[in-house]
């Protein structure tokens, strides 16, 4: 069985992994798998699970906030903000099930400190209006 390299890169770590027989991840249009030898292909992953396995082996799994993949020359290349990988997926989903909370919750904190700036702008220039 043809086999392919995996390089995961994040802004904290890369690994490289090498005897992949198959990969499946999913991007706007849906799912999508690749194995070795597959043509050249890039496209941009979502918010999700993809998973691949080893030559014999086990599937794994990779979680992902995201990301852009790119297969060439035998060589998948995944770049994300960072991932999670692991044979258990339960374990695997609960992490990014608990990532995709957390950064919900931030993204709903930096709108509410938006809308505040937004509000205190928007009185700053009636009063200079009012002053003109």
């Amino acid at each position: 069985m043809d086999t392919f390299t995996l390089h995961l890169h994040s802004a904290l770590r890369s690994e490289t992994l090498e005897g992949v027989a198959s990969f499946v991840g999913e991007d706007a249009s849906g799912s999508f798998g690749l194995e070795a030898r597959h043509e050249r292909f890039m496209t941009v992953l979502v918010f999700g699970l993809a998973r691949y396995r080893p030559r014999g082996g086990p599937w794994q799994y990779l979680a992902l906030p995201g990301g852009v993949l790119r297969f060439a020359d035998n060589r998948l290349t995944i770049a994300a903000r960072h991932y999670l990988r692991g044979t258990d997926y339960t374990q695997i989903s609960a992490e990014l099930t608990g990532q995709m909370l957390r950064e919900e919750q931030a993204l709903a904190g930096l709108k509410r400190n938006l809308e505040r700036l937004e509000t205190a702008l928007l009185r700053q220039l009636l009063e200079l209006n009012r002053g003109s």
